[in-house]
């Protein structure tokens, strides 16, 4: 078969890169989707076996820091764009082993640059779509958002290594014409999420009556995107956007942390048919993580007014959908959660008491 168009996801196997994957899949049947993916532990075939089969779909194992094994795909395929999700991303893991993050965040995005550069003799009908985070934007007070303009300054080194990439990309732009087009978004939730992120972890430590810590005051706010939002989202700006453009991409849901998991432990309760909220008991409040960002909201009026994206799910609909997908899926939260993520979360936590 003849494809119309070759197309790179990286991290396809991932929380979002998944989504992204089965959205063009299906709506582009004419689109040959090749998914790199490494398959570390937070990379999972099991996010894709529904259309794992597909004529237009296509999985290689294998590392962005590789150079030789990045070329060779670029030589294998001819790929006309690429979309960037791959990255070490949870930042209390940065903090543990910071090295993991540069290696992958940094220089595999360069490896990914250096071969689209090479093998795009001609970038017409090109486009290399770095997906990134508002966390490089640092912090806000009580009021304001993120937009395109904010100045970058990234408090850990998860966020630092994505403001370095970030730099990266629009560098291989302004340098050498390469078409390029970049998304901060703000923090993603819905189905298929590791469980090392707030909602699944607790999510899964109510439904077994374990213990919810919460960072410092929990007064820690962010702002919310239903994942399958953020896939619509990556479609448009990769067709639609502007070369050496960024977009933020955001949820117009503002939560603090700790009303967010209030209202989780209602959900919980209801779905499993326990006392409303009675699992508030399970919370207990931890050490804060160093240079935790106090407030991250974002300002999508670009890509509304510019490419007429909005989200389409917000607050308490989201937050069932997601606890329902969670609890429904024991099988794959079980085969997930069977490796050592939860000791090294639990001694994590452990520590922080």
């Amino acid at each position: 078969m003849a494809f119309e168009k070759n197309i790179l996801v990286t991290g396809g196997a991932g929380f979002i890169g998944s989504h992204v994957i089965r959205l063009l899949i299906n709506k582009y049947p004419t689109y040959r989707i090749v998914n790199l993916d490494l398959l570390t532990y937070a990379g999972n075939l099991e996010n894709l076996s529904d259309i794992d089969s597909a004529e237009n779909y296509t999985f290689e194992k294998g590392d962005i820091v590789d150079t030789d094994f990045v070329n060779s795909l670029f030589e294998k395929y001819d790929f006309d764009g690429v979309i960037h999700l791959a990255a070490e991303s949870h930042v209390d893991r940065s903090i543990e082993d910071p090295m993991s993050f540069i290696k992958t965040n940094i220089l595999g995005t360069v490896n990914l640059l250096n071969a689209a550069r090479s093998n795009w003799k001609d970038f017409t009908g090109k486009r290399f779509y770095h997906v990134s985070t508002d966390e490089v934007y640092g912090s806000l007070g009580e009021t304001g958002f993120f937009t395109e303009e904010t100045p970058y300054d990234p408090r850990s080194p998860y966020s630092s290594s994505k403001a370095s990439s970030d730099h990266i990309v629009r560098a291989y732009y302004h340098t050498y014409g390469l078409p390029i087009v970049i998304s901060n978004c703000s923090n993603n939730y819905g189905p298929n999420q590791f469980p090392e992120k707030l909602l699944p972890l607790f999510i899964n430590n109510i439904k077994h009556e374990k213990s919810l810590p919460v960072y410092g005051d929990g007064k820690y706010t962010r702002d919310w995107l239903w994942v399958m939002d953020h896939a619509t989202a990556i479609d448009v700006i990769y067709h639609d956007g502007k070369n050496g453009e960024t977009y933020n991409i955001g949820g117009n849901n503002e939560w603090q942390n700790i009303d967010l998991i209030h209202v989780l432990c209602e959900i919980v309760d209801d779905e499993l048919g326990r006392e409303k909220g009675s699992s508030k008991k399970l919370i207990h409040f931890v050490k804060d993580r160093p240079g935790h960002d106090k407030r991250y909201a974002i300002d999508a009026t670009k890509i509304k007014n510019e490419l007429g994206w909005e989200p389409s799910i917000q607050s308490e609909e989201g937050l069932r959908l997601t606890v329902q997908w969670y609890l429904k899926n024991t099988a794959w939260m079980e085969n997930v959660t069977s490796g050592n993520y939860q000791k090294y979360y639990d001694k994590m936590y452990a520590d922080r008491v």
